[in-house]
This record gives structure tokens, C-alpha cells and sequence, in this order.
């Protein structure tokens, strides 16, 4: 489920005497890095061109030359993952051993070349912050997000990587998010030349976050999407295990992880055990630039591949398909460090109009420090729920609908069986009972304040009309309304 190395303390007689010795030489180190370290002192543009420039090459020189994976229509389909299951992994790929060599020959070209790279970093040591991406429709939810993070009391800066200046909306960039410590970053303006001119590489939809983490300006960072609502100040989780020792910590999808056969003989690496841990769900991870460099040139190199490569590779046509396995599956091909959190997400959401079942509205994932204090003890709840108590909520992922006033956010999926205003989160009661707090409440209150405050400021919102009215209203009927049953939320 983890990587880790257990480190034995060797026995002094009197450790006093290396006391100053160990102090000296932290000093020395700190001096170096803040007045010394080329890092330190070439302005960050001119470390992304560099990086950019030397990465872009390598990205090309070491393009499979061979067709990409053919599935023929068939797919690894949509199967839970299950900690006690020992069945065999599957390969849908019917042109596996077409491609199987010349893949394997380019893998084995990038993973050597890209250590010229070591020195390319393109981050401002000892910082920590956010990084995500969003734009078009999906620049209202981010504000929500971003809005739900400070209510958290959080005061991590925050990036936002737009793709392109199509997307960038000056308004919202220049004006409204610095009030909330953050700022917009046009991805297209890092990936250019020094002379200004663009790539000619479009990277786009999935592609985007693994370049996104690679060139913001963060040494420790937590990656959120757009959709991620934080329950408590991430800030924590940089400062505490499991990612002080890990270095890089995700949580888990709903689905087995469905890589192919096929991956794990390109990238020499053992066949993982379907078993061994959830497919990745990548709306939320955290990871150190500092301990993960080369694992997140890997992954760029897996991105930017991707559609035409990897990405069936990793997924088989699985939900998701795309980036979500390329961050994990680098540190492994590597044997770098890693932690997956155990604890399995869970749906959320509320009964359908028609008394047919529950509609899917968001996932609830776990605090990675309570699983991690259970997991050291040998506590698997996914193996075992009845172990122990599960671990606290820490990140919502609220996929459908986003809170996004000009989206389908007050569409019938926000409808009771009556068809009235209801609460998008109402099962399953063990799953609220782990919020601590009325966690919808709060991203409702500022999903108003965006809509009321900001109706006509968004691009994507300029031919809508009625947007503060409409939320206004689904607030009342379901949040002001007294005699309405509140769900439990506890935090013991």
C-alpha cells in the first residue's frame, strides 16, 4: 500500500558532542541555498525557458515510434476495487507485442536522458502553495473552491494555470483573485521560447496538470482541481506525515487499477498486484518538487504522451481515463517514494425522484494523517472496515453538479422526489457524520456570494441571466427553512 524506509538510529555514547557539528553544517546548508544555489537566484522565467526548452526536446526525441495501443472496442470496464481480490491482472491491448519494443525502447531512452534535467528546476526552494487549472465554464467553481479554502482559515498562496490567454479573463485575474491570494499563470506564455515565440505542441485537457505542477513556482504543493472542496486547511498535510517522509501522497478512486500488462513490461517494472491499491483518483494529491523532481518529469513524459500512448495504457478504457495513474506509476517505475491513502472514498449524495437509487453528486475522501496513524499500526480499513473508525473527511470532490451557478447546479439533480429544493448531500449518514461541520452549507453560502457578487463578471456567464436570483432562492427554501432536518455532523 506504501513505500517507506525505516531508518535504525545508531547508538552514540554522547550525542551532545554532535550536536554543534549537525547545527554548523545546517547553517552552512541554509547559506548555501539562500545566497549560493543557482535555484536561489535566476529569476524563475528564465528556469522554466531552460526547463521548457531541454524537457520539450527530450519529449520528442523519445516519442514512441510505433502505432498507438489498440483496444478494438474493448475495455478494463468499471471494476471496484476489492483489497482481498486475487484475481489476475487483464490486457485488453490486441497490438501488444507490435508495440511493445518500440515503446519500451523510447521509455528506456527518456528515463536516461532526462537525468541531464537534474539541474533544470524550475521552483523557488523552501515555498509551499496550490496549484490547479481552470478556465471557461470551469472558472466560477474554481472561485467557489478557492472562497471554501480561506473559510478554512488556510493562507496558502494559491496558482491558477489557465491554458491560454482565450482563457484568461483579466477581470477575474488581475482584480479578483489576488484579494484571495491568488493569481493567474497563462500556461501557453511557460511553454514559449525565449524569443516569445509559442510551441507548437498544443497541451490541453488532461495534459495540462502535470505541467501546471512541473512549472509553478512551489517547491511543496498540494493539486487541487477546480471541484476540490477542502473540509480543513491543507497547509497541515505539507507539515505532517505521511508526506513529510513520503514526499508524494494520493488518495483512491472507486475502481481497480486497471493498467495494462503491457505498461509494467515497457516501464521494467513488476506486474503490480490488482490488489495491491485502488486506481489513483488525482482531483487532490501532494507532492514535494524537491523529492519528486524526476518522478514528475516521467509523468510530463507519460502526459504529454498520453492521449496517444499512455493514457490507454494505464487505463484500458477505464472511468477517468487520463493523467489520474501518471503520477504514481512514475515514482514506481522509479522506486520512489510514495504513500496512497487506504481508506476507500465514498459516495456522496441524495435519493432519486423516482425511489430508484442514490444520485452520485460528489466523493468524500480521508485525512491522510488518520489513515496514516492507522496504517503504521497495521490497520487496514480497506481490508477490514471493523478494524477501526474511519478517518475523519478532509477534501470533497463535487463533480456533479459543480457549484457553478451557470452550470447544471440548480437542475434536477439539486430537485427532492417532489421536485423541491433539496440538499445535494444527504447519504450516506456515516459519510456526513465525518464532515465535522454543514460543510454543504458553507460551499451554498459561497456559491451565492459568487453569483450575487460576480453575475455578469465571468465570460462563461455573459449570456446568463437570473444566476443570484436562482441560487437566493434554492438558499432560502432549503437553508433558511427551520423546521428542515438538519444532517449529523460530528467530529468525535
Amino acid at each position: 500500500m506504501s513505500h517507506s524506509i525505516m531508518w535504525k538510529q545508531p547508538k552514540y555514547r554522547s550525542r551532545k558532542r554532535f550536536l554543534p557539528l549537525v547545527l554548523v553544517v545546517i547553517l552552512l546548508l541554509n547559506i548555501y541555498f539562500l545566497w549560493f544555489s543557482p535555484i536561489a537566484h535566476t529569476p524563475l522565467p528564465i528556469r522554466q525557458g531552460k526547463l521548457w526548452r531541454n524537457l520539450h526536446a527530450l519529449l520528442e526525441k523519445h516519442a514512441p515510434q510505433c502505432s498507438s495501443p489498440d483496444l478494438r472496442g474493448a475495455s478494463a470496464g468499471t471494476p471496484r476495487f476489492d483489497a482481498n481480490d486475487e484475481s489476475s491482472r487483464r490486457n485488453y491491448i490486441v497490438n501488444s507485442d507490435d508495440i511493445q519494443q518500440p515503446l519500451q525502447i523510447a521509455h528506456d531512452g527518456f528515463v536516461h536522458d532526462m537525468q541531464e534535467l537534474k539541474s533544470d528546476r524550475a521552483y523557488n526552494p523552501r515555498t509551499k502553495g496550490i496549484v490547479s487549472a481552470a478556465g471557461g465554464t470551469y472558472l466560477p467553481t474554481f472561485l467557489v473552491t478557492l472562497r471554501v479554502l480561506r473559510r478554512t482559515e488556510s493562507k496558502l498562496p494559491v496558482e491558477l494555470f489557465v491554458k491560454d490567454y482565450a482563457e484568461y479573463e483579466p477581470y477575474i485575474c488581475e482584480i479578483v483573485l489576488p484579494q484571495l491570494n491568488a493569481k493567474c499563470i497563462v500556461l501557453s506564455d511557460v511553454l514559449s521560447t525565449l524569443d516569445g515565440s509559442r510551441s507548437e505542441y498544443p497541451i490541453e485537457h488532461f495534459q495540462i496538470k502535470s505541467f501546471a505542477i512541473l512549472f509553478s513556482s512551489f517547491e511543496k504543493l498540494i493539486w487541487m482541481d477546480a471541484d476540490i472542496l477542502p473540509l480543513h486547511d491543507p497547509a497541515k498535510l505539507l507539515n505532517s506525515e505521511p508526506f513529510s517522509s513520503a514526499g508524494l501522497v494520493t488518495w483512491p478512486d472507486f475502481w481497480s487499477n486497471t493498467a495494462s500488462p503491457l505498461y509494467f513490461n515497457v516501464s521494467r517494472q513488476p506486474d503490480l498486484p490488482l490488489n495491491a491499491r485502488q486506481a489513483t483518483e488525482a482531483g487532490v494529491f501532494l507532492v514535494s518538487k524537491k523529492t519528486h523532481y524526476m518522478t514528475l518529469l516521467l509523468s510530463a513524459y507519460y502526459n504529454y504522451h498520453g492521449p496517444s500512448y499512455y493514457y490507454p495504457l494505464l487505463d484500458q478504457g477505464a472511468p477517468g481515463e487520463g493523467d489520474k495513474d501518471t503520477f504514481i506509476q512514475a515514482a514506481t517505475a522509479l522506486g520512489e517514494k510514495f504513500y496512497t491513502v487506504s481508506e476507500p472514498v465514498v459516495d456522496l449524495g441524495h435519493p432519486d425522484r423516482w425511489n430508484q437509487g442514490i444520485i452520485g453528486a460528489a466523493m468524500l475522501q480521508a485525512d491522510p494523517m488518520e489513515d496514516y496513524a492507522l496504517t503504521r499500526r497495521g490497520k487496514w480499513r480497506v481490508k477490514d472496515p471493523e478494524v477501526a473508525k474511519a478517518a475523519r473527511g478532509f477534501f470533497i470532490h463535487s463533480y456533479s453538479p459543480e457549484f457553478n451557478a451557470g452550470g447544471d447546479l440548480l437542475g434536477e439533480k439539486s430537485r427532492s422526489k417532489d421536485g423541491n429544493p433539496t440538499r445535494l448531500w444527504t447519504d450516506s449518514k456515516e459519510a456526513l457524520e465525518r464532515f465535522g461541520y454543514d460543510a454543504e452549507k458553507v460551499v451554498w453560502e459561497e456559491a451565492k456570494t459568487v453569483s450575487c457578487t460576480l453575475e455578469h463578471a465571468f465570460d462563461a456567464w455573459k449570456s446568463k441571466s437570473g444566476l443570484c436570483e436562482g441560487v437566493q432562492k434554492h438558499w432560502d427554501a432549503v437553508f433558511e427553512d427551520a423546521s428542515a432536518e438538519l444532517p449529523k455532523f460530528t467530529t468525535a
